[in-house]
Parts: C-alpha cells; sequence; structure tokens
C-alpha cells in the first residue's frame, strides 16, 4: 500500500478475500467450543480402550487425528490428543517422539481433506468458488477428497510399518465425559449449511462467511449466556489471532504482486521452461509445492502461486483442477516433510521438548520423509488418472 501497488481501497476492498476470512474465523470460534466441549478427548480415549495393542492405539490415534482435522485447526488437535497419546508412552514405557510425530503429520494430511480443514482448502475453495460438496465430487467426477483419503491410507501403511515394533497391551485409559452436544450439533450445521453454498452463493462471494459467523456468533452467545464456560475474554485468548491477521496481510501482498505483474511473469516463465508436456508440468508444481512447503509457510506461497497455476493452465491448455489439485496437495503435504514446515510440527517439538525429547531435524524427516512420499505419490496418481484428459 505504501509503495503504491494497491490503493488502500483497493487493498481492503479487492485484494482480501473477506468471505474466505469470515469463513476461517467462524470456523476457529466453533472449533474451540468443540475442544471446550471434550467431545473430541472422549472419542480419543474411547478408541484407545478398545485397541488391543499399543500399535493399534498409535495407529487409532493417529487416524483420528486425521478425521479431525477436517473439520478443526491442526494445533488445536495437537493439543488436543497429545495428553492422551503421552499418557499411552507412560503407561507402557515407550518413547512417545514417533507417536507424537505420527499425530502430527497426520492432522497436516487430513486437514486439506475438506473445505473447512485448514486455510489453504479455503482459500482454494474462493478462487475456484467450490461448494463443501464440491471437495468430494467435482464437475461430475471425484475431487480432492477422495485423493487425500487415498493418500491418508497409504501414508498409514507406512506409519503401521514404523510402529510394527510396539506389539505390548495398550493399557486402558480413564474415559472422561463430554460437557456438552451443542457445538458438536453446530458443526453439524455447519457443514449441512455450507452444503447449501454452491445454490445459495455459486460465485462464493458471501454465504460461507456469512453462515458461518453467524453460527459462531450464536455459538458464542451460548458459551456466555447458556453455558456460562467462561468470559469474553477467555474466547477471544484462544483464538488464533496471529494466523487471522497474517491472511489479511498476505492477501494484500499477493494483490500487489499480481497488480504489479510479477505473477504474470513468473507464470510465462514457468510456461517456457515447461513448454506443452501436461506430465511434466502437473509433477514441476506438485514438486516445486511440497518442497518450498517443506520450509515456507504453506498460506502465502498458496496465495502466489494460485493465479500463476492458473495461467499456466490455461497457457498449457491443460484442465485447471489438474494443475491445482496438485497444487494443493504438494503445498499441505510438504510441511510433513520438517519440522519447522508445519505449525503442527512446531507445536509438537515444544511439547516433546518440555518432557526431555529433543527432535533432530534428521529424526523428524525419517517419519515425516516416508509419510509424505507415499501420501503424495498415492493422491496425486488418484488426481492425475481422474483429471488428466
Amino acid at each position: 500500500v505504501l509503495t503504491g501497488c494497491l490503493p488502500p481501497m483497493d487493498a481492503a476492498l479487492r485484494a482480501i478475500n473477506w468471505n474466505v476470512m469470515g469463513l476461517f474465523f467462524g470456523t476457529l470460534v466453533l472449533a474451540e467450543l468443540f475442544l471446550l466441549s471434550r467431545a473430541p478427548a472422549v472419542m480419543a480415549e474411547w478408541i484407545v480402550d478398545r485397541t488391543s495393542t499399543a500399535r493399534g492405539a498409535m495407529l487409532a490415534l493417529c487416524a483420528l487425528s486425521g478425521f479431525l482435522s477436517m473439520f478443526v485447526e491442526n494445533v488445536a488437535v495437537v493439543l488436543l490428543l497429545a495428553p492422551v497419546a503421552l499418557s499411552l508412552a507412560d503407561k507402557i514405557k515407550m518413547n512417545p517422539v514417533a507417536l507424537m510425530i505420527g499425530i502430527a503429520i497426520s492432522s497436516n494430511l487430513q486437514g486439506t481433506a475438506t473445505m473447512i480443514g485448514d486455510p489453504p482448502s479455503m482459500i482454494l475453495a474462493g478462487y475456484m468458488k467450490l461448494g463443501f460438496f464440491d471437495f468430494f465430487i467435482y464437475e461430475g467426477r471425484p475431487s480432492i477428497f477422495f485423493a487425500v483419503e487415498i493418500g491418508a491410507l497409504a501414508s498409514l501403511a507406512v506409519l503401521a510399518i514404523l510402529y510394527r515394533r510396539h506389539s505390548e497391551p495398550a493399557e486402558v485409559i480413564p474415559m472422561e465425559k463430554a460437557r456438552s452436544r451443542v457445538p458438536s450439533a453446530l458443526l453439524v450445521l455447519l457443514i449441512a449449511g455450507l452444503a447449501l453454498a454452491t445454490w445459495v452463493d455459486p460465485d462464493f462471494r458471501w454465504y460461507a462467511g456469512t453462515f458461518t459467523l453467524a453460527l459462531a456468533a450464536a455459538g458464542a452467545l451460548w458459551y456466555r449466556y447458556v453455558a456460562r464456560w467462561g468470559t469474553w475474554r477467555d474466547l477471544s485468548a484462544a483464538m488464533d489471532w496471529h494466523t487471522t491477521v497474517f491472511l489479511l496481510g498476505v492477501f494484500v501482498v499477493v494483490g500487489g504482486l499480481s497488480e504489479s505483474g510479477w505473477l504474470d511473469r513468473l507464470a510465462e516463465w514457468l510456461s517456457a521452461e515447461l513448454g506443452s508436456h501436461l506430465l511434466l508440468t502437473f509433477a514441476a508444481v506438485v514438486l516445486l509445492a511440497m518442497i518450498v512447503s517443506g520450509f515456507v509457510d504453506n498460506v502465502p506461497f498458496l496465495l502466489t502461486m494460485i493465479p500463476v497455476v492458473q495461467k499456466v493452465a490455461g497457457r498449457c491448455e491443460a484442465p485447471v483442477p489438474l494443475l491445482m489439485f496438485g497444487l494443493l496437495i504438494g503445498a499441505c503435504l510438504g510441511g510433513n516433510l520438517t519440522p519447522i514446515g508445519a505449525s503442527a510440527n512446531v507445536v509438537t517439538m515444544g511439547l516433546l521438548a518440555k518432557r526431555g525429547h529433543v527432535v533432530r531435524f534428521g529424526t523428524f524427516m525419517a517419519i515425516g520423509l516416508p509419510f509424505t512420499a507415499a501420501a503424495v505419490a498415492a493422491a496425486c496418481v488418484f488426481v492425475w488418472l481422474v483429471w488428466a484428459p
């Protein structure tokens, strides 16, 4: 704005996707209420209580981490399941490092599967004008959800191999009790309401954000005056303001890059280097996204690359969903390569360090690299088979 690339009003009204911001912030509020209800903790303990071996319990927690991350922010899922995982590790006298890493990278993987699972999915939905069910079936074909689930199955097989030595019995963990079913009902209403987004607001301009914020407001009022679980300050302190403001800023920065013509230049360069070979272009987009996201936050990278990939698809006459889904898979799953590639990984390393387990870069990658390779390969083969002309 100060350099003149974007006038202030353009930055606020055109560069920022307020529908995505409303969807993101409203989902944060509903997810926090869901966590406060303790319903996810009850699910975790119930699953562990019904597994026969430590290996089964470890895989079940990783799978639950992935499932919850379709609806709840990844860091929150890690913080929620960490006490259950650490309790299990203490009772069977097991080093918790491999289990905690598995939970973190599983949450990063599955957040890509739905429209409300992760900010990159919301951003892609905004650019491609996708509704909630477009993540399942898009233009009559299986969409990103099925690609991610196939990747999840492949990565869970990798974890099963890595956890193969833990055949000891899993001890029973004391059961928690859910405080209320209202937050769970609000999440169900959110999914049901977003299912109508394609018909109510096909241009993805206002409905998803407005509906999500309305549910969040209802949930916040219930939290304060009916459930009385805390004050407004308590709820505000639990919100991820850092990522909210970060998203606003990145929208403006990317808007400036677009207006100044730099994104056009990048698209021209990529098209010239890759030529018209579609498979090479698809592989290059996925690999670039995966490698960069292993070291850089995937939100600014994705926001920058979406318009570039759109232009590359036009120049190569490639199906836009093919390259977009490849970009999303690479950008979201690439964060599992390193301990600094995703916020959930950083939080997990901190939790382990507090218990005296300092995880080295190589130790993390020994789990993250095969996990990511299996998930990305399986998901991208599915996307290619479905969407390549």
